[in-house]
């Protein structure tokens, strides 16, 4: 026999048990949304849950933000303009595809970063023809990605259901840092759902038209770029794929997060303590060690607002390296667009240790020479002025040297219409936009991938070895026989679980060997069995689901015992 197909297994199982199917069944489905089932939204909570502790541990704030976003934010983003795939039509049939995924496919070829001009020139010298009915194809053009919609019963007010969580955080940039109470750095996260109409969706799972995020934004001063708590992890090993290995295939590398930022492969201890950060959480949550590893995204693969990212990889047995975090350097990319679109004051103010003597260059109009002729525009053109910042009065100064004129407001105006002086200030502090880092977790992914990491395929059962406090149920009850008394003690039993904060259940059909043979498919880490030397001497068992060992411990014992077991309390 060939080896079982780990892929097939697990989606049965997946649908069978109550983990999760495709949404909308019995109409047929639609591609790219799945539904969670009893046990895996429990499953899916704890991941969560695991995230948002890991992230309350460093101190985070956490965020809750609509939905449904007006169209100006994305605009100030750049996702109306950048978030797009090349798409491609079949001028018979009418399907459409992604276009590059049509050419990888078809030659063989990495198509990242190709504008759609090039993917079109590919279609037509190499004749590729539609997959679905052999027609010809259109020429590439955008798909935006993001679903539109219309906000109030007018449908003036276009929005968009959000692609990502982040752009929340940093339209509340203001009310955030003043609860920082204007000190950097502090980070802020947010864990909800985002939408992405994916012109293709495949691979199950992998790929969704809604999904879930916990992204976290962490504001900080570029020129402040040690984390004060990297000693604490520096000595963590992290599997990295750099851009140059990737290049010249040269593999990967396990390095410790100290040597990763001395040998440049990251760029500083503030990225690589979060890089550990990371590391530890899905760890925490049971993805194990050797399925984890840290590529560091290509330049024409990054998003437009990053400068450097590093994508989290977990190994899966039928897709290979799945991408489930993104760690993206955002600089001031995001603070700066909004500060442009919508005016507001998204900066920060940096005070100094020691106050600092600087030189200013101070201009304003003569208001008398310039009275006459700019009359009631006089006062407002010299506010203007006054209100310009460094980098633009010497601008100003440096068109008058060469010039000797400068037309403002539609005023044409000369050097001597201008007092210009430099003075010496002592200050105390500066305005800085504050530069961002984002670690980005998916949750249904790594969702999958703990269940596929998990799922062990033995002669005589198939289980999953979550970790066990990972698991949906955590405690299952059981009589060894459905009779009296064994049935009123087990059912105390499980009660009495309950009421200690298990996930506990009572079960007492078919045989216990069948019944220990369903718990361990669905990860359930123990079984305690009332058996009949329970009445006699009030001890019932502890079978465990890897080992299938079994102990005796006294019922008044048991939820002690079990706590230790499962959550190692």
């Amino acid at each position: 026999m060939g080896k079982p197909d780990k892929y097939e297994i697990l989606q049965d199982l997946m649908r069978r048990r109550g983990f999760a199917w495709g949404s909308f069944e019995i109409y047929g489905g639609a591609r790219g949304f799945y539904d969670y089932g009893p046990l895996g939204a429990t499953i899916k909570r704890k991941i969560e849950r695991k995230i948002r502790e890991a992230f309350q541990r460093e101190g985070f704030f956490e965020l809750e933000t609509p939905d449904i976003t007006p169209e100006k934010v994305f605009i100030a983003s750049g996702h109306v303009e950048k978030f797009v795939d090349p798409l491609v039509e079949c001028k018979k049939c009418g399907a459409r595809f992604r276009a590059d995924h049509i050419v990888e496919e078809a030659l063989g070829i990495d198509t990242e970063g190709m504008s759609a001009e090039h993917l079109t020139e590919l279609i037509r010298e190499h004749d590729i023809r539609c997959p679905e009915c052999g027609g010809e194809l259109s020429d590439v053009w955008y798909f935006n990605l993001m679903f539109e919609t219309k906000i109030g019963p007018y449908g003036d007010q276009k929005g968009y259901l959000r692609p990502e969580t982040a752009q929340g955080i940093f339209v509340n940039f203001r009310r955030l840092n003043a609860f920082a109470r204007n000190k950097l750095p502090f980070g802020v996260f947010q864990i909800g759902k985002a939408y992405r109409n994916e012109i293709s969706p495949r691979q199950g799972m992998l790929r969704l038209r809604e999904f879930t995020q916990a992204e976290a934004e962490i504001f900080f001063n570029p020129k402040e770029t040690e984390h004060p708590h990297f000693d604490e992890v520096k000595d963590e090993v992290l599997r990295l794929y750099p851009i140059e290995n990737q290049l010249k295939n040269l593999g990967m590398i396990e390095i410790t997060a100290e040597d990763a930022v001395k040998k440049g492969y990251v760029l500083n201890t503030f990225f690589a303590y979060y890089m550990v950060m990371v590391k530890r959480t899905l760890l925490d949550i049971g993805i194990p060690e050797k399925a984890i590893r840290f590529r560091q995204q290509l330049p024409e693969e990054r998003a437009h607002y990053s400068s450097d990212t590093w994508d989290v990889e977990i190994h899966s047995e039928r897709f290979g390296w799945v991408e489930c975090v993104g760690i993206a350097y955002r600089g001031d990319y995001d603070l700066s667009k909004h500060m442009k679109m919508s005016g507001a004051d998204l900066t920060v103010l940096i005070h100094y240790d020691e106050p600092k003597i600087v030189r200013r260059l101070k201009v304003s109009l003569n208001m008398k020479k310039v009275g006459p002729k700019l009359k009631k525009d006089a006062k407002r053109i010299n506010e203007l002025i006054q209100g310009w910042d460094e980098e633009k009065l010497r601008n100003l100064v440096d068109v008058l040297e060469r010039d000797g004129r400068i037309t403002i407001e539609g005023y044409e105006l000369e050097k001597d219409d201008f007092i210009i002086r430099e003075v010496e200030e002592k200050i105390t502090g500066e305005k800085i936009v504050p530069h961002v880092l984002e670690p980005s977790f998916g949750i249904d992914r790594p969702f999958y991938l703990l269940l596929e990491n998990s799922l062990v395929i033995e002669e005589d059962r198939t289980y999953l070895r979550l970790k066990k406090d990972m698991a949906p149920i955590e405690v299952a009850v059981l009589p060894l026989v459905a009779k009296e008394p064994l049935k009123s003690i087990a059912y105390d039993v499980f009660r009495t679980l309950q009421k200690a904060g298990f996930i506990a259940v009572y079960d007492e059909k078919d045989t216990v060997g069948r019944r220990y043979m369903r718990y361990d498919e669905i990860g359930t880490p123990y079984c305690v069995t009332v058996d009949n030397q329970t009445p006699e001497d009030n001890t019932v068992t502890i079978r465990d689901r890897d080992t299938r060992e079994q102990m005796r411990v006294k019922i008044e014992e048991l939820p002690e015992k079990l706590r230790e077991l499962i959550f190692g309390e």
